[in-house]
């Protein structure tokens, strides 16, 4: 070996043998992570998905002063007093002098018919009248002329100075005028009766409000014919125009004859009208029909405001609540209201699916009231709490569940 070798060889530093315990913390950590990374993939591809669905919080349906809801309904305002006012007549419109939304008076004209040929009936009508009564006078004269001569021939007949043919003569003509008098008396009788038939056709011409109200539509024209009922082919109209009396507005409702129960005459109301939904409105029950209605199993309640409003009109739409008073300083009964597509059916029971931060829970429910819309929950839901109104038909209980609300 050379010197030079030597030397190097004599710098070199000895390794020892590598140990394979150095490696094999960093194999299994990368080992670890693989199969976390694989784990968390196949449950995120079999994870449950979402369910979407459509949601509403319940609202309180409760009142103060210890009453609570029995029963939830819904109709329409209508008028106890609303008329389609049309004539006794067949005859022309010749002035119409309302128009729809005016306010009207009891008696006030309304329209006017043609009336020529009644005016003319009934101007020979008061003739005939004058010339019964110009008989009746004449003949009033005759009498009193047959009398006196009566009068006269009964002296002289007692004195045998005329004859009895004269006396007779006399006689006879006094009953004669008496009995005509009498018949002219009924014939100017039958004269004024036969004007004042005339003078109620005239009348009959002119078109007035029965009852004080407001015009809601106005269905003739000057010129158009009008009939107390339906002629001409559809070309002759059966009415001027309809008056509603406002004073007279309340609410129909048609109850479900299996909740008439629930109701009674001056029971405690409250309606809210579907175009003011935020506005309550006191009412009572007037009467409760005594008959119901076998085609749709319901029974007509009607049902007084406590204070009418220009704001309430005929045939608007309405829902009530039937309040049931309780014992003063009693705490209110919780009811609440949610829409009617929320209540479902599981093993017999009514049941809502409750949002739960984001998971479905069936919850058991008491119904105690429903409508068309709506129903009335006495018990298993608090107010503000979300229930599902649209979804899947089948959720599970405790799936997950994601809002689509607009």
């Amino acid at each position: 070996m050379s010197p030079s070798k030597a030397a190097l060889d004599a710098l070199r530093i000895e390794r020892g043998p590598e140990k394979p315990e150095g490696r094999a913390p960093l194999a299994l950590g990368l080992v670890i992570l693989v199969a976390a990374v694989a784990a968390a993939g196949f449950w995120w591809a079999g994870r449950p998905k979402a369910v979407e669905v459509r949601t509403v919080a319940a609202r309180a349906s409760a009142t103060q002063d210890g009453e609570r809801t029995v029963l939830n309904a819904s109709g329409y305002v209508t008028a106890r007093r609303a008329a389609t006012i049309s004539s006794k007549i067949t005859a022309k419109v010749t002035e119409v002098l309302i128009e729809e939304g005016v306010r009207v008076k009891e008696g006030q004209v309304l329209a006017r018919l043609d009336d020529t040929n009644v005016q003319a009936s009934l101007k020979l009508a008061r003739a005939q009248l004058d010339s019964a009564r110009k008989s009746l006078a004449e003949t009033q004269v005759r009498l009193d002329e047959a009398s006196t001569d009566l009068k006269r021939q009964t002296e002289l007949i007692a004195k045998n100075v005329v004859s009895q043919a004269d006396f007779d003569h006399a006689k006879a003509d006094a009953l004669a005028y008496k009995a005509r008098l009498e018949q002219q008396s009924f014939d100017v009788s039958v004269a004024e009766r036969s004007v004042a038939v005339w003078e109620q056709q005239l009348d009959d011409t002119v078109i007035r409000a029965p009852f004080a109200g407001i015009v809601t539509s106005k269905d003739a024209q000057p010129g158009e014919m009008i009939s107390p009922v339906s002629a001409g082919g559809g070309f002759t109209r059966t009415g001027i125009c309809t008056v509603v009396d406002m004073l007279s507005l309340e609410i129909e409702i048609d109850v479900n004859e299996a909740y008439i129960n629930r109701v009674e005459a001056g029971q405690p109301v409250e309606a809210t009208l579907d175009a003011y939904p935020d506005w309550k409105i006191p009412c009572k029950v007037i009467a409760i029909i005594p008959t119901a209605d076998r085609q749709k199993s319901t029974v007509k309640v009607r049902i007084g405001f406590d204070r009418l409003d220009p704001r309430i009109l005929p045939e608007m739409s309405v829902k009530v609540a039937f309040r049931e008073s309780g014992q003063p300083g009693a705490p209110a009964a919780r009811t609440v209201v949610v829409p009617r597509s929320a209540l479902r059916q599981e093993a017999g029971r009514d049941i809502v699916i409750v949002d739960v931060r984001g998971r479905a829970e069936h919850r058991a429910v008491t119904v105690s009231g429903s409508t068309e819309e709506e129903t009335t929950l006495s018990a298993g839901l608090t107010e503000g709490e979300k229930v599902v109104v649209d979804g899947p038909k089948e959720i599970a209980d405790g799936a997950t569940l994601r809002e689509t609300n607009p």
